[in-house]
């Protein structure tokens, strides 16, 4: 088959303007649905006595309810045209979902970090989840409209400019792309930015498997032992288990380290040979259940500390993988295997990943996912941002959000074309971000009163926790 001309290409960006314009993209469109009904829906399959922490975590603030409800907005978004312009998407894209973690040469990257919604889906679905966060933040954080404002106009205009210079590159030159923190002090424009990158650079380095055994485990003069901390952290089986008689059943009748190994022999056949190789260097000590996150808290997330000849730690994540919002939503290719549909996306999406990314399935048919838990991986405390490092942090998920589109996609020229030079687009983008911030809140009303009449119960941690005390 022919390749297209860049020509060709360009043109076909641009026709796609036709069955979406630009300024199309600030509608909300007609939403007619009750936030609750799909809160619910997101709910099911998860382990029952931690549904009323996520709510808890959600009741927090407008801006945590959003961040655990990818759902509502994967739904509103399927209300209005998309551009057509389809390519692998993070799905999940809102700003607290960047970090900076260590590439396998030890490079400190930043980079997207949360998969778990990755899918096939429109571009601008992905800058739609970005934009309606930074107005969300910036209204928690009490910031002017005027500021929030500024902040959508950044990070779109740095998206436009960032994917047309990809449009620029050739597949390698794009493909071996990276977002380092020296990349970033180089390129930020105050002196507190640079102060700021620093200041993570030498937080991320600290943050490794040792220093998380000291704070999570303990050496019976056998074998290593992690604390239970619920509910954040517990074992299935132990006396703080947060599980009913019914969802431990399947760690009662089969020994654990018998379940794992069957899946970790799973697991091993999505690794490389060198990769297997270097595993097979650790022998597992113990595992328990972990509560990530906030739209994640429910789903089955396990810790395994493994340890090498020498008593090094290694902390592997198994989490589970649920459907894709955006598939559900979104006529996405069908897939065999969540667990694989989140390890290859994040491949296709992240400049460098994880090395020991991997994927199994588990008890009762679920699929999950394997990563390491800490490998001087560190997010942003946006609320101790003032509004220098706020605009500095907008075009940095702009950047990286374009790098990830043109690396997975390789239409940089397509989407390039579409945006065009202006501002049209960053402008409807701002229209739409302020119009859907107003409707975030309004289910956020509609959810707290649901939690306050005890249609849903919503417990905080501490609150969860008091129950564990004696």
């Amino acid at each position: 088959m022919k390749a297209s001309t860049i020509a060709e290409r360009e043109a076909r960006g641009r026709a796609a303007r036709e069955h979406s314009k630009r300024s199309s993209h600030q509608a909300v469109g007609e939403l007619h649905r009750n936030p609750i009904d799909l809160l619910r829906q997101s709910s099911e399959g998860r382990v029952h006595k931690l549904v009323p922490l996520r709510y808890g975590r959600m009741a927090v603030s407008p801006f945590t309810f959003f961040r655990g409800t990818a759902i509502l907005q994967a739904h509103d978004l399927s209300r209005v045209h998309d551009t057509g312009l389809v390519m692998p998407i993070c799905g999940d894209g809102h700003l607290m979902n960047f970090g900076g973690f260590a590439t396998p040469e030890r490079q400190l990257v930043f980079d997207l970090n949360d998969f778990d919604e990755v899918s096939v889906g429109p571009f601008e679905w992905d800058l739609k989840r970005l934009t309606a966060s930074l107005v969300i933040a910036a209204r928690h954080m009490r910031l002017s409209r005027g500021t929030a404002e500024s902040l959508v106009m950044t990070a779109v205009n740095e998206y436009r400019d960032r994917m047309a210079q990809y449009a620029q590159c050739g597949a390698l030159e794009l493909w071996y792309d990276r977002i380092t923190f020296d990349r970033m002090a180089d390129t930020a424009l105050t002196p507190e930015r640079r102060r700021a990158v620093r200041r993570g650079m030498e937080k991320a380095a600290n943050r490794t498997h040792e220093g998380l055994l000291e704070k999570m485990a303990e050496f019976d003069g056998g074998q290593w032992k992690i604390r239970d901390a619920p509910p954040a952290l517990f074992h299935v089986l132990g006396a703080n288990t947060l599980f009913t008689e019914d969802e431990a059943e399947t760690f009662k009748h089969a020994n654990w380290r018998k379940m794992v190994e069957r899946m970790w022999g799973e697991y091993l056949k999505t690794m490389s040979h060198d990769r297997r190789e270097l595993l097979s260097h650790f022998t597992v000590q113990d595992m328990v259940f972990k509560v990530v996150g906030v739209g994640s808290v429910g789903t089955r997330c396990m810790v395994m500390l493994m340890v090498d000849h020498m008593g090094k730690p290694l902390f592997v994540q198994i989490k589970e993988a649920r459907p894709s919002v955006i598939a559900q939503f979104h006529k996405s290719p069908a897939v065999k295997h969540e667990g694989e549909r989140v390890v290859q996306g994040q491949r296709m999406l992240q400049a460098a990943s994880d090395i020991f990314l991997g994927w199994a399935t588990g008890p009762a048919g679920r699929h999950f996912y394997f990563r390491q838990l800490r490998d001087m991986k560190l997010s942003a405390n946006i609320e101790l941002f003032d509004n220098d490092l706020l605009d500095g942090y907008a075009r940095l998920c702009g950047w990286i959000m374009a790098r990830a589109h043109a690396k997975a996609s390789g239409q940089a020229i397509e989407v390039s074309a579409y945006i065009g030079r202006g501002d049209q687009f960053a402008e409807a983008l701002n229209g739409y971000a302020t119009s859907y911030a107003d409707q975030v809140e309004r289910d956020y009303d509609v959810f707290l009163k649901a939690c306050r009449s005890g249609e849903l119960e919503a417990r905080t941690d501490e609150d969860m926790a008091a129950d564990f005390r004696v």
